[in-house]
């Protein structure tokens, strides 16, 4: 998350992260890799958004392709032209 923060995008405000809700992921466990100071720095430009605890990645993953589905994928698009789904 340092590289992401420092690295990826230096000029952000606020670096939303989607995560599953593992209980090792938690602003908490930057302090225990950083001192106090820089755990402060990277969690204040974080912004933690946890997925429901009854809906695994797998699930999430699914739903998403089952949405695409639906909308375009099986269907046959056109050559030329329109080359999105909708």
């Amino acid at each position: 998350m340092k590289w992401v923060v420092d690295e990826l995008f230096p000029d952000a405000e606020v670096i939303r992260v989607v995560l599953d809700n593992l209980s090792t992921h938690t602003p908490a466990a930057f302090y225990r890799v950083f001192n106090p100071e820089e755990a402060r720095r990277l969690t204040r430009k974080l912004e933690f958004h946890y997925t429901p605890k009854h809906g695994s990645w797998l699930n999430m993953v699914e739903i998403e392709f089952s949405i695409l589905v639906r909308q375009c994928l099986n269907r046959r698009l056109a050559v030329s032209g329109n080359r999105g789904c909708g």
